[in-house]
């Protein structure tokens, strides 16, 4: 059925076919069709202190804003991450910026964390009736210099802690000019240290302790690994989502819109995304989760992610070109690797 609605959605640009199918799934959920057509696998796992009903969830990008958590809840996501969020509402970077690469089942964006502020978003959180876990993804202002960065990734968790399920501090997107180079070593340790000890004072003021996790890129060397993963563990963060999009083309080249800028998802990130997970998982504790992320197409991606080592994955590219069923394939996959 959805192969069918995606060359109909395909048919328009990508960025108005994105919000065509979250209409309609906000309209199927409405009705209750989500529900019916798609079910849910039922397969609890204990992440960061968490009961996620099933470790398979929907990435942020999708949800921006916080308008869709109860239509993406309703396929049989065992968690939802939404935004990326920012203190002040933005626009975003010029239009046109996402291009389908349909060969590859891959996708280039350069949206540059398009939102409408953090307020907005807890405003449609508070609506939400989804009973899995929320995960809300915050960044900086793209006129925010790094060396204020802190402040803007501060704002925005004071205002999301009480909403969150967990909270993810997005340092790789590479379509805010400058905002990767917060994972260098002088900028993370202080950005993480200012967060872990605020976060420290909002659970004395709320008697709740909101998970932390950090996202990092693909495009990292052997040194940046060890270094972000140092800082993580001496600054308590609970897990890493491993990774954003890649700004590589090694393994796109020729292919149409290949050479636009942004950052490159789906499934040519796979193999970069699973060495960078793996590279984590080696120099992390076990207390410290991993999501995996980047590159899931089907249900041996998902698995070969938990082989690796991660304790939940999740996607969004991959949702684009497979639709829901994407979600049922992964944890029958997972369910059937963990009972051999």
């Amino acid at each position: 059925m959805y192969s069918l609605l995606r060359k109909a959605l395909f048919l328009t640009d990508p960025e108005t076919a994105h919000g065509l199918a979250l209409e309609g799934l906000r309209l199927g959920h409405g009705i209750g069709a989500t529900g019916l057509l798609c079910g849910s696998i039922s397969q609890p796992v204990t992440v960061m202190g968490l009961e996620f009903p099933n470790p398979v969830g929907m990435a942020a990008g999708m949800d921006k804003n916080g308008d869709y958590i109860d239509a993406l809840g309703s396929i049989g996501f065992g968690f939802v991450e939404v935004g990326t969020v920012t203190p002040r509402p933005q626009p975003g970077n010029p239009k046109p910026r996402i291009f389908r690469l349909e060969k590859a089942n891959a996708m280039i964006n350069r949206l540059g964390f398009n939102n409408k502020g953090v307020d907005y978003l807890v405003r449609q959180v508070q609506k939400r009736t989804f009973g899995g876990i929320l995960g809300i993804n915050i960044g900086k202002n793209f006129d925010t210099p790094n060396e204020d960065a802190a402040n803007d990734y501060m704002e925005c968790m004071e205002k999301v802690y009480t909403h969150a399920d967990y909270i993810t501090i997005n340092i790789s997107s590479p379509n805010t000019t400058g905002l990767r180079d917060l994972q260098n070593a002088k900028h993370l340790g202080n950005l993480l240290g200012r967060l872990n000890a605020r976060r420290r004072e909002l659970a004395d003021e709320y008697h709740k302790r909101v998970p932390l996790v950090v996202k990092v890129a693909p495009d990292l060397e052997d040194d940046q690994i060890t270094a972000i993963a140092e800082a993580v563990i001496q600054n308590e963060f609970d897990g890493l989502i491993a990774t954003n999009t890649t700004i590589s083309r090694d393994t796109v080249k020729g292919m149409r819109h290949a050479e636009e800028q942004g950052g490159l998802s789906g499934a040519p990130v796979k193999e970069k995304a699973n060495q960078v997970l793996a590279a984590f998982r080696a120099a992390l504790p076990d207390a410290i989760a991993l999501i995996g992320t980047g590159g899931i197409t089907d249900g041996k991606d998902a698995a070969e992610k938990i082989r690796l080592g991660a304790d939940l994955v999740q996607f969004y590219t991959g949702f684009v070109y497979k639709g829901p069923d994407l979600v049922t394939d992964c944890l029958k996959a997972i369910q059937a690797q963990s009972s051999t």
